[in-house]
């Protein structure tokens, strides 16, 4: 079992920054994919940025060049995976959520609320 929670969300005017992070603990193996993804409402959930063991990053077009994904490896067994957004915009506003894959497994956190607004 993999546990992955998310914190850092709220609330921050179009402009602004904000900085999410992830951890994932549990039965974590150290190749792996972890990737933050988002919900508006009444759209589906999208891929925001994802990251791998090695480092490779990945970035939906619409956050490349504002958002900045990394990663801090097995602390502890324990993966920490930020993301930093920078030139937020309304439409960024969505749930953020974290997940965390592997060869044979997929877990999602519940999910942080970032909302863009003045």
């Amino acid at each position: 079992q993999v546990q992955v929670v998310e914190s850092g969300g709220g609330l921050v005017q179009p402009g602004g920054s904000l900085r999410l992070s992830c951890a994932a603990s549990g039965s974590i193996i150290m190749t792996y994919v972890m990737g933050w993804y988002r919900q508006a409402p009444g759209k589906q959930r999208e891929l925001v940025a994802t990251i791998d063991s090695s480092g490779t990053t990945h970035y939906a077009d619409s956050v490349k060049g504002r958002f900045t994904i990394s990663r801090d490896n097995a602390k502890n067994a324990k993966i920490t995976v930020p993301l930093q957004m920078n030139s937020l915009k309304p439409e960024d506003t969505a749930v953020y959520y974290c997940n965390y894959e592997n060869t044979l497994v997929r877990y999602w956190g519940k999910g942080t609320l970032v909302t863009v607004s003045s």
